[in-house]
């Protein structure tokens, strides 16, 4: 009887004990924890790409939390990552989720960030997230037909450049034109060759007239602004008896002035003509008088 109840207390010890073993194992894999050592921070994600709650948290590459709860919004998710509270978050840390391993695992990477300020754990952060092979691969589907066609164009490109490079007049044409390029290479080498001393000359007397100009120009600099400004000043002076000159004219024009009244005035112009008449007949009646009895006098001084 005693050893039946030795062997009952052992099975319930050892059955107590493997329950306990299976709650540790299942808690470690779950991250269950009795005690709170822990901090909640709400991140939004606009994609998550198949991050599950109890996935890893790892701060700079080391496993310190896991995900606690996730929300799907109308155009983001609301990811709670529970975080252990010996990590000392800064204003600009951030969040990314990102692939585990090649099995395609999901995990939230976290980067303390460098600033002097602590992290508000009240507000809610901005995620980003990492493009992983599946992400890849689907892009990779949506540009699969603009790649098949630009595969058919590049096909058709070394066709037709296969075509041109097997002809054979394009060949001939192509060494007589490689051929020509080496001959006229050979004669302007052969030119340089001839005229070398010439081209040495012609260099160093350009350059010593480069000299002479420009000492020419130093040594005459004064002479130079001073001629500058005279025909600064001759243009001005120029200008302004133009000036006067359109005004002169625009009053003559206008009879604004003597010359003017004199030119476009009619009666004066009229009574000139009178005077230029009479003149012209007084000179007439002296050149009779001087030809017949000469000229007659009837006054009386007295």
């Amino acid at each position: 009887m005693k050893n039946e109840r030795k062997t009952e207390i052992k099975v319930g010890i050892t059955v107590v004990f493997g329950l306990i073993i299976l709650l540790w194992i299942f808690g470690w894999a779950k991250n269950f924890s009795l005690s709170s050592n822990s901090f909640i921070i709400k991140v939004k994600f606009d994609n998550v790409s198949g991050l599950e709650v109890g996935d890893q948290v790892t701060v700079n590459g080391m496993r310190k939390g896991f995900v606690q709860d996730m929300e799907v919004g109308p155009n983001n998710v609301l990811v709670e990552l529970s975080i252990e509270k010996d990590i000392v978050l800064k204003e600009d840390a951030t969040f990314a989720v990102s692939m585990l391993d090649l099995m395609g695992g999901k995990k939230v990477e976290v980067f303390p960030g460098k600033s002097e300020k602590d992290f508000d754990k009240t507000k809610i952060a901005q995620g980003t997230f990492y493009s992983d092979i599946p992400s890849a691969m689907s892009l990779f589907g949506s540009v699969q037909d603009d790649l098949v066609t630009v595969l058919k164009d590049v096909k058709i490109s070394l066709s037709s450049l296969n075509k041109i490079v097997s002809d054979d007049k394009f060949n001939e044409d192509l060494k007589k034109s490689l051929s020509n390029l080496v001959l006229l290479t050979d004669k302007i080498n052969a030119m340089l060759n001839e005229n070398r001393n010439e081209i040495k000359t012609l260099t160093a007397n350009a350059v010593e007239l480069s000299e002479k100009t420009n000492k020419l120009l130093t040594d005459n600099a004064d002479n130079i602004n001073i001629l500058f400004s005279d025909l600064k000043s001759l243009v001005k002076k120029s200008d302004e008896l133009l000036t006067d000159l359109n005004t002169l004219t625009s009053e003559t024009i206008n009879q604004q002035n003597n010359i003017g009244k004199l030119l476009y005035d009619k009666e004066i112009f009229k009574k000139l003509n009178t005077t230029l008449e009479r003149i012209d007949e007084l000179t007439s009646i002296l050149i009779d008088q001087l030809k017949n009895e000469g000229i007659n006098v009837d006054a009386n001084i007295f």
